[in-house]
C-alpha cells in the first residue's frame, strides 16, 4: 500500500506556477506614470503633458502603471479645469465690484 508515486499530484511543489504573465505583459511600472501621478498633484500641466506620455508607452512597451497615467490624466485635467473656473470668478468679481474714489 506505500507507493512511491502519489495518487494525486501535489498543488503546492516547487514546480507549480499559479500566476502566469500574459505575453508582452512587464513585471515593472512605468516611472512616467509614477511620476505623472505625482505631479499631477503639484503642477497640473506637467502632470498632464507626463502621463500622457506615459500611458502611449505603456501601450507600447505593455508596463504596468496604466491606472497610474490615468489617474495623473483625470487628476490633472480636473486641476486645470477648476483653476480656470476659478479664476474665471475672481476675475469676474473683481470687475463688477465697486470702486471706491475715497472722497
Amino acid at each position: 500500500m506505500s507507493d512511491a508515486t502519489p495518487s494525486h499530484p501535489n498543488p503546492y511543489n516547487g514546480n507549480a506556477q499559479p500566476y502566469q504573465q500574459s505575453p508582452g505583459q512587464s513585471d515593472r511600472y512605468s516611472v512616467l506614470a509614477i511620476v505623472g501621478f505625482i505631479l499631477a498633484f503639484v503642477v497640473s500641466i506637467g502632470g498632464l503633458i507626463v502621463s500622457i506620455i506615459a500611458l502611449t508607452q505603456i501601450k507600447r512597451t505593455g508596463e504596468r502603471g496604466r491606472g497610474l497615467a490615468l489617474a495623473g490624466i483625470i487628476i490633472s485635467a480636473a486641476s486645470i479645469v477648476l483653476s480656470i473656473v476659478f479664476a474665471i470668478v475672481i476675475f469676474a468679481a473683481a470687475a463688477n465690484a465697486p470702486s471706491y474714489s475715497g472722497y
